[in-house]
């Protein structure tokens, strides 16, 4: 267990080693830890998880091979003489699944903070890092209670995954609800900041489903990031703007609003959108109710979920 106590003092990350110790974590089964077993131990910070699983992935590449001492009894050879023959390379051995990247089925979700370079001008910087702060916290929270995991906080916004770590059968609607739990705790910060004078914070989301593959560090390989990063862009300021793909996954769950089919940036086909408006209070087949516009309704033999791979 030293061993291990030792590697997250390399790590800077001692604090730790006490959990690990605890959890008879040693070198063995180092290996097979996952995002979710971190946060089990008690690694609280996404940072921190982040590079505790980039430094397991480091374990596992070969190291440089070295050339095999004389054989004993026999003095190494002096003088000039032909080149002694390189060492035989080591084949690598396969990297794991976790390190190689696991596929998923998931939901992504974009939030971003809408005028934040306004805002930032108008405060003290350690306002606006309060400000930033009590905003990314409340976000955060919200997307963690319905189960999704905060993947990157980018600046004044965030992505989130829900169905990765854990996948779940309703992450569409997991990541719906928790962009509705987003607007309603950013409500309350503004609330508590009117007081106070300062200003107004909104947000735009979007939200896509799609197949996706993550590494051991968290980055996710796809068109869903993309695609819903700009969706986000496209929503207007305190607005959860989904589209087709999670709308079916939803049906008859929310209210929502057909928005028109748009064309996205590196997105090769027309998308449907729909404005997110609050949940139906219904089931699946209460059907999608009328707003001011035209709203979606989708048949209760809408296509299930698809089962995570």
């Amino acid at each position: 267990m030293q061993q291990v106590t030792d590697w997250l003092e390399k790590l800077g990350m001692s604090e730790y080693a006490q959990r690990f110790a605890d959890n008879d974590i040693d070198f063995s089964i180092l290996g097979d830890l996952t995002d979710q077993d971190l946060k089990d131990l008690g690694v609280a910070s996404l940072g921190h998880r982040r590079k505790i699983l980039r430094a397991i992935a480091e374990l596992g590449r070969p190291e440089t091979t070295a050339a095999p001492p004389p054989a004993a009894g026999r003095a190494p050879p002096s003088g000039p003489g032909p080149p002694s023959p390189s060492p035989t390379p080591v084949a690598a051995p396969p990297r794991s699944q976790e390190a190689a990247g696991e596929r998923r089925y998931l939901t992504v979700m974009f939030c971003d903070l809408v005028g934040s370079t306004g805002i930032a001008a108008q405060l003290d910087a350690e306002e606006w890092r309060d400000l930033l702060g009590a905003y990314l916290d409340a976000a955060s929270a919200a997307v963690m209670e319905m189960g999704g995991d905060v993947t990157k906080k980018l600046g004044d916004g965030l992505m989130a995954l829900f169905g990765y770590p854990l996948a779940h059968e309703n992450d569409a609607e997991r990541a719906a609800r928790a962009a509705l739990s987003i607007r309603r705790a950013l409500a309350d910060v503004n609330r508590k900041n009117a007081g106070i004078g300062k200003p107004e914070l909104k947000t735009r989301i979007g939200l896509e489903t799609g197949p996706v593959v993550v590494d051991a560090t968290g980055e996710v390989y796809g068109d869903a990031p993309n695609t819903a990063a700009r969706v986000q862009a496209l929503a207007e300021p305190g607005s959860v703007l989904m589209t087709a793909q999670v709308q079916r996954q939803v049906a008859g769950l929310f209210v929502v609003e057909e928005r028109g089919c748009h064309q996205l940036k590196g997105v090769p086909e027309p998308v449907t959108l729909f404005r997110l408006i609050r949940a139906s209070g219904g089931g699946r087949r209460s059907g999608v109710r009328q707003s001011r516009r035209r709203a979606a309704t989708w048949p209760a033999s809408s296509p299930a979920y698809p089962s995570p791979r």
